[in-house]
């Protein structure tokens, strides 16, 4: 008994000093400097207790975080029925002071207060609030602690003031309602639904201005949300509506596992309103409207849109929100609009259509093909002059294409024809390889009239052009070029900026005629050509044959002074010429049977076409220097005749003396001289 007696007393005491450490004003006194301790922890402010009171039915906490914010509980208890009949009052008047607390910068102030009924198998909580200046009221209902109900009541919030106080820019200022009424949020056991009204909105334009250097007309819009959940459904109604756009939606869902059928709306005005939201950078109207269905392993989005003054279809099938198939038609976009709206500039005027039809969307498995056709197109020829800084402004261009693409896993093989008024352009394949983002192609390319790219080349041609072969680019470029030009062929190749030419049989007449420069030979001529794209350096060594000059100032004073006729002469001879830009060093050396034309390091320059040279002609034994200076068109041209003169004067002094005093005097003056 004396067991028993002692377990009961040990009990008894035990209970006696929890009953004093808890419910008394002495263990009050104990307990709060702790509980103070540990909130202070948590909240890392210097919060404190500026009542304490915990009875054995009652208490009273007021719990003061920081200056101005404060939360208190005031009611009473049952420990043995765990029942509940409390006031409390949350009172933040500071938020911003919280942050340590909220995690997140607040502002302005929160209060709230309401009632907390019931035990722990059924518990109510009633109360009120003034969030955002609003008028709210809520109900609660916790079963085990668990909330199945709710109904909530929120008038008049004002918009601006929400956004204030969770610390975000006032984009807006508007009224909303929200009537929230629960009868059960239990998972999968849903009754209820809730109705969002906003009214009286306004978009703020100096914000809009300031953040995102958009100007925003003055833009009122309302919102409306009806959603009735019950089970798993959720069936709802959704529409904003302005005078900038119109939004809207309607349709079922199941959240799990997600399910559904919708159909959308989106008609705006001006896109660049919605930058805030979409962080997109684009502008102009935008009309979309379509349906979504089916589940999260099998969705199908359809649509339809006038982007860009066109008329777009759209089919996609997704899988886990990821694009499985992608079907596409559109029609007639204006490429200029579209610019337009990506905020790019005024690059071209055309029309587009494209015809998609992607089976496998996978980046990594990509299959399906792309048709597009350029209509109309038409170059803004003086934007284009003054982004390029051409020194000569770009011709009116006019050009029309069509493309091809077949896409198969990494391979993207594409065929291109392009026809313009300044060149055309033929791809049979151009393969483009994703893995290695490595390119190969061939192309042919057409310039009907090479004049017509005086802008680019700042030089004035004569003719046309066609030529082709293959681009390769990988770790290094890689480029051929095939041509059969000026009655010759042309085989050249380029890796990286090394370039490479090969030049058999041009016919020299017809080179000249296609740079304008006087046609004063005519040959055939062989020749290699090396040069430096970076470094905009090279050399040209050639081999003249069957030479035959034309009428020209040089070889008539040279039949004038030197009694030859040069033109029925044919010659031969070696050309080199070292090329620094526009500047060109030339050297060549042609011999007939009887005579030799030659000249070293004569200086041209391919822009200002300035020349001057330095010719030595010997013509069948009479030797003559002519200098040319100024342009190549029309040069100043001197002659040195001393040589002939002075040939063609001892000629006629030895003839008179052997003609009074012999011959064997005669010889000896020839000798002299």
């Amino acid at each position: 008994m004396k067991f028993i007696y002692w377990t009961v007393g040990i009990i008894g005491g035990v209970l006696a000093l929890v009953y004093i450490t808890l419910f008394t004003s002495l263990g009050n006194g104990l307990v709060k400097p702790i509980i103070e301790s540990k909130i202070q922890e948590q909240t890392k402010l210097p919060s404190r207790l500026n009542r304490f009171s915990l009875g054995i039915d009652s208490i009273h906490i007021i719990l003061e975080l920081n200056k101005n914010n404060t939360i208190s509980i005031d009611g009473t208890y049952s420990i043995f029925a765990q029942s509940f009949d409390l006031a409390y009052s949350v009172d933040l008047r500071e938020l911003a002071s919280l942050e340590s607390l909220t995690k997140t910068k607040l502002n302005d102030s929160f209060f709230t207060k309401g009632t907390i009924k019931g035990d722990a198998k059924l518990l109510t909580i009633n109360g009120s609030s003034d969030v955002a200046k609003s008028n709210t009221t809520y109900n609660v209902v916790l079963e085990e602690f668990t909330p199945t109900s709710i109904i909530a009541k929120v008038d008049a919030l004002d918009l601006s003031s929400l956004l204030h106080l969770i610390n975000q820019k006032q984009y807006a200022r508007a009224k909303v309602n929200v009537d929230v009424n629960f009868k059960n949020i239990t998972p999968h056991k849903l009754d209820g639904n809730i109705l969002l009204k906003t009214k009286e909105g306004v978009l703020n334009s100096r914000v809009m201005k300031k953040d995102f250097n958009i100007t925003v007309p003055k833009t009122l819009f309302a919102m409306k949300l009806k959603a009735n959940l019950k089970g798993d459904d959720i069936d709802y109604v959704y529409l904003l509506d302005s005078n900038l756009a119109k939004l809207e939606s309607a349709g079922n869902i199941k959240p799990q596992p997600l399910a559904l059928n919708l159909r959308y709306g989106v008609n705006v005005k001006e896109l660049a309103v919605l930058q805030p939201i979409t962080k997109a950078d684009v502008r102009g109207p935008l009309h979309l409207n379509g349906s979504v269905k089916g589940t999260k392993e099998k969705m199908s989005v359809e649509g339809k849109s006038d982007i860009a003054d066109s008329k777009t279809t759209f089919t996609a099938m997704l899988n886990n929100f990821k694009p499985q198939s992608v079907k596409a038609n559109i029609k007639n976009l204006h490429v200029q609009k579209l610019l337009y709206m990506l905020k790019q500039p005024h690059y071209t005027d055309a029309l587009i259509d494209v015809r998609a039809d992607i089976a496998n969307a996978d980046v990594k498995n990509l299959k399906g093909n792309v048709t597009t056709v350029v209509k109309r197109g038409l170059l803004d020829a003086a934007l284009l002059t003054k982004m390029m800084k051409f020194k000569h402004p770009m011709p009116k261009v006019s050009y029309g294409m069509k493309v091809e693409t077949l896409l198969n896993k990494n391979l993207i093989d594409t065929k291109v024809d392009f026809a313009s008024n300044l060149a055309n352009l033929n791809l049979k394949r151009a393969r483009f390889n994703l893995k290695d983002s490595s390119l190969q192609s061939d192309y042919r390319v057409k310039v009907p009239n090479l004049d017509r790219l005086y802008f680019v080349s700042e030089r004035h041609l004569k003719g046309g052009i066609t030529a082709n072969g293959e681009i390769k680019k990988a770790k290094d470029l890689d480029f051929t070029m095939h041509s059969n030009v000026a009655g010759g062929k042309l085989d050249a190749k380029l890796h990286n900026d090394d370039f490479h030419a090969d030049i058999h049989k041009l016919k020299t007449l017809d080179i000249l005629d296609m740079l304008l420069y006087p046609k004063v030979l005519a040959a055939d001529i062989d020749a290699k050509v090396d040069y430096n794209l970076a470094a905009a350096k090279g050399k040209l060594t050639g081999n003249i044959s069957d030479g035959k000059f034309t009428r020209n100032q040089v070889l008539d004073l040279t039949k004038q002074y030197a009694h030859i006729d040069l033109y029925k002469q044919l010659f031969m001879g070696d050309v080199t010429a070292d090329i620094n830009k526009e500047n060109i060093l030339a050297s060549l050396e042609l011999k007939s049977n009887t005579s030799s034309i030659k000249t070293k390091n004569t200086k041209l320059n391919s822009k200002t076409k300035r020349i001057y040279s330095i010719i030595d002609i010997n013509a069948n034994g009479n030797p003559l220097v002519v200098k040319l200076s100024g342009n190549v068109e029309k040069p100043k041209v001197s002659v040195d005749a001393s040589k002939i003169i002075q040939k063609e004067a001892t000629k006629a002094v030895t003839k008179e003396i052997e003609k009074h005093l012999g011959k064997d005097v005669g010889n000896l003056l020839k000798g002299l001289f």
